[in-house]
């Protein structure tokens, strides 16, 4: 009989977990899926030492009382000299050397995966080479949902918007959002009649994300931030929290905050915010990925800012996001029906129905995706522009969307190496991921990471397509990836009646 796998707990976790009560709502979700796929919660004895120095009587008697729910790792492993080298390399404390022994049991197989949070346990993760079974919350969680489709029945209902006065302030999400800013309630009250983007669980009713945007005149009064900002048309990200539940809400979320910045055409976007909870330093890391950068202080509240004027920078396109250039290679680039609105859920059609995607799942929140293929040449590269295609025949097939190339990923070696290029962003979930990989033995399938861009308002289907000579006939429609000219790029983006305000030349 197989036996479970073991997960092996980071001390930041087991005490969130065993606080008075659960701070961080994520922790929760992650014992429970832990549990739901069979892993054995495994605990260090210096993770034990740690806890029991913790200030906090009460949250050592309650971690004492609970220690039986864990399979207590009672004798250490003998530090590895890889293990000595990289801590060498990298600890300047006694907190960073206990990391180290957490790694040292993942490095000599005695537990199968570590979860923690920790910047640096990554780091050193990486150094080791052992980075694939070193997980934060998120990914492990990811991880989960690609090997073991059956059990996600995680009903989240898409991003909505919603008056603050039908949302529940008494929803235990809004628990830390009260602590952190006194008036939070009388603040959250006078917004009544304002509009927030929520997401909810539709089994249990509760919220995981919250968004609620504003925009800024130039004559706003930025007396309270130093260094003091220039006059600008602003969009401020005036609160935005979101659970880490393995769905990619966070990227979901910036893909909202961009769309508005576009919309109302501001110059920049700022956020102020905390950096003392795991929630906040993750939504900031989030943030710089997309382009944030510090500026300074609002008080206790750290400032971060993200330019907004038009600009295409190949070696930045996530920073840049979501802007692109005409001058890029274009290509159009097929997806099949059933796998359409799976991957890219803004281009829904208006023949499909919102209900059928209800179940959340990380490849539809994400703007960046994965686009699987064992196409012929010519291939696309990095910055050039996929005008998604879905199948359908002369009249249903359409174009519907425009992505921008990350990276192509060739030579991959191995199945779990592809799966693991696949996890986040593809459609498939891991079992027809191992079939596409062993399909054809002499043509493996490469990968194409791209960035969701934009939905055409207006769909044109293969008629008139060919109507505008994009395609020469029923028989020229793309298989691989298919290029076209600016010209017709031009031609589709005025036919689908876009709005070129995302488009840098």
């Amino acid at each position: 009989m197989q036996e479970n796998m073991k997960a092996l707990l980071d001390t930041n976790i087991i005490i969130h977990r065993e606080a008075g009560r659960v701070v961080e709502q994520d922790i929760g979700i992650l014992f429970r899926w832990l549990d739901r796929a069979k892993y054995t919660k495994c605990i260090h004895p210096i993770t034990i030492e740690e806890i029991q120095k913790n200030p906090n009587h009460a949250t050592v008697q309650a971690f004492m009382t609970k220690l039986d729910s864990y399979e207590q790792l009672k004798f250490p492993t003998s530090l590895q000299q890889q293990v000595k080298d990289v801590s060498n390399k990298y600890d300047i404390n006694q907190n960073d050397i206990n990391d180290s022994l957490l790694l040292n049991e993942v490095y000599t197989g005695r537990v199968d995966i570590l979860i923690s949070e920790d910047k640096k346990i990554h780091t050193k993760a990486q150094a080791l080479n052992i980075s694939d079974r070193v997980f934060k919350i998120d990914s492990f969680l990811e991880k989960i949902f690609s090997e073991h489709p059956e059990l996600v029945n995680y009903k989240v209902l898409n991003v909505r918007k919603e008056y603050f006065g039908q949302i529940n302030l008494n929803d235990l999400f809004f628990d830390s959002l009260k602590e952190d800013y006194p008036g939070f309630e009388r603040w959250f009250i006078k917004k009544s009649d304002d509009i927030a983007y929520v997401t909810v669980n539709k089994d249990n009713n509760l919220i995981l994300s919250f968004l609620y945007l504003k925009v800024e005149s130039e004559d706003e009064n930025y007396s309270d931030i130093v260094p003091l900002f220039k006059p600008k048309k602003r969009l401020k990200v005036g609160t935005l929290k979101v659970i880490n539940n393995g769905f990619r809400l966070g990227e979901r979320f910036m893909k909202i905050i961009f769309d508005n910045a576009l919309t109302n055409k501001v110059q920049e976007i700022y956020v102020t915010i905390y950096d003392h909870r795991e929630e906040q330093r993750r939504l900031i890391e989030l943030m710089e990925q997309w382009g944030f950068s510090y500026w300074g202080m609002k008080g206790r509240e750290r400032v971060y800012v993200r330019d907004f004027l038009p600009t295409f920078d190949i070696n930045q396109l996530k920073k840049n996001y979501p802007y692109i250039s005409k001058n890029s290679t274009a290509y159009i680039v097929p997806i099949y029906e059933q796998y359409h609105t799976e991957l890219l859920p803004d281009s829904i059609l208006n023949t499909e129905s919102p209900l059928e995607f209800v179940e959340d799942f990380p490849h539809r929140n994400g703007i960046s995706k994965v686009y699987v293929s064992r196409a012929i040449q010519p291939h696309p590269t990095k910055g050039d522009l996929l005008v998604f295609y879905r199948t359908g025949g002369y009249y249903k097939s359409v174009v519907s969307t425009i992505g921008l190339v990350q990276e192509v990923i060739y030579d991959i070696e191995t199945e779990s190496d592809f799966i693991k290029q696949c996890r986040k962003g593809s459609v498939f979930p891991e079992t027809e991921l191992k079939a596409m990989w062993n399909y054809n033995k002499n043509s493996r399938p490469f990968v194409v990471r791209f960035l969701y861009v934009y939905s055409f308002p207006h769909r044109i289907n293969m008629q008139r397509l060919i109507e505008l000579k994009i395609l020469q006939g029923v028989d020229d429609a793309p298989r691989g990836f298919k290029p076209i000219t600016r010209d017709q790029f031009e031609l589709i983006l005025k036919d689908t009646k876009s709005n070129e305000s995302f488009i840098v030349d």
